[in-house]
């Protein structure tokens, strides 16, 4: 009962500024009262006290904030609100100096205060009341954040997994295909094409679905690819994969690296008749990792082919700008025989 009456406080509004003005009624009364009994007349007194306060309070809450305050207009928000309190102070002056008689003619009563204590009351009151609704927007502002950021976290992580569903597909309608090319030459190496396929897949089903893996990791698993495909690529085909420093305890995002050899193979090695070539080095440094893909332009009355850009480049260059937005280096340059590509991504620990 008790937990249900805090969660309608801090979702009414109404509720919120009764409970102040109850809290500032008896505080104010505990103030006031002269004698040690509370009076009725001390309760009377107290309520036209803050009802004459009540007009310059909301004034300031309901529109110098909204309108001057929060704008940055706070020179003119300064001299409104210090004219907003002389009035209010004076305005309970001439209460119970004038109108109280008529308001309560069978009582006397008589101004407690003269004008710089009621200042004194006007300015601890405003004060209070500005900075609770400060703070309110304060804390709404970050709780609004707070839900954009999460929204705005889900809505990446969905586009990632996306991504990365498009690049288990991509890389398996190739080997695939390849396989298939193998099986039907009867070739003595299509079972060990086969195993490490399979090798290959539990790596991506069981390693490489999170956020991130271990480096080492993934680049053994690179290297298993690429030697998957020399066994499709032929004798005619120069291959190399190579690793420069220590990959360490260094994480990485998973599947990074394996548009870029598809690549290679796709537009240098595929369909090729005579020598052909695929170099990938790998050069792990402090906190980066450098990676260098370069091959041959294979021959093909395919335009598509021709062009280094395909489905995993495009998914690639999307997942580096949402997972390393401004933060990583992606270089592609196309000689008159040869495509050179240069990624360099930060690492995680």
């Amino acid at each position: 009962m008790i937990h249900s009456f805090f969660k309608r406080l801090a979702e009414s509004r109404i509720l919120q500024h009764l409970a102040f003005w109850l809290v500032a009624f008896y505080v104010l009364l505990r103030i006031f009262s002269t004698s040690g009994e509370l009076l009725k007349i001390d309760l009377y007194y107290t309520l036209i006290f803050i009802l004459t306060l009540l007009p310059g309070l909301y004034l300031n809450l309901l529109i110098l904030i909204p309108i001057l305050l929060s704008r940055g207009r706070y020179i003119l928000y300064i001299l409104l609100l210090l004219t907003i309190m002389i009035i209010t102070a004076g305005f309970n002056i001439f209460t119970f100096s004038s109108l109280i008689d008529f308001i309560f003619p069978g009582y006397y009563f008589i101004s407690y205060y003269e004008f710089t204590d009621l200042m004194k009351f006007v300015v601890a009151l405003t004060s209070v009341t500005t900075l609770l609704k400060l703070s309110k927007g304060w804390f709404l502002l970050m709780e609004t954040r707070n839900q954009i950021s999460q929204l705005e976290k889900e809505n990446v992580e969905t586009k990632l997994l996306a991504l990365k569903s498009q690049i288990n597909p991509h890389f398996l309608f190739n080997s695939l295909t390849g396989i298939y090319a193998l099986v039907l030459k009867h070739a003595p190496n299509a079972p060990e094409v086969i195993l490490r396929l399979s090798d290959f897949l539990r790596y991506i089903l069981y390693e490489a679905s999170g956020s991130s893996v271990n480096l080492a990791n993934e680049l053994e698993a690179m290297k298993d690819y690429v030697e998957l495909q020399k066994l499709r690529a032929g004798k005619q085909a120069t291959v190399t994969f190579e690793m420069e420093g220590d990959p360490g305890n260094y994480r990485i995002a998973p599947l990074l690296f394996l548009p870029l050899i598809e690549n290679s193979f796709k537009h240098g090695i595929k369909g090729e008749t005579g020598p052909s070539f695929a170099s990938f080095h790998f050069v792990t440094g402090t906190k980066t990792i450098t990676s260098y893909f370069s091959n041959n332009k294979g021959k093909s009355e395919d335009p598509a082919v021709n062009s280094f850009e395909g489905i995993g480049l495009k998914n690639l260059k999307n997942r580096l700008e949402m997972i390393f937005p401004g933060n990583y280096i992606l270089n592609i340059d196309e000689t008159g025989s040869n495509f050179i590509v240069e990624l360099t991504i930060p690492l995680y620990e």
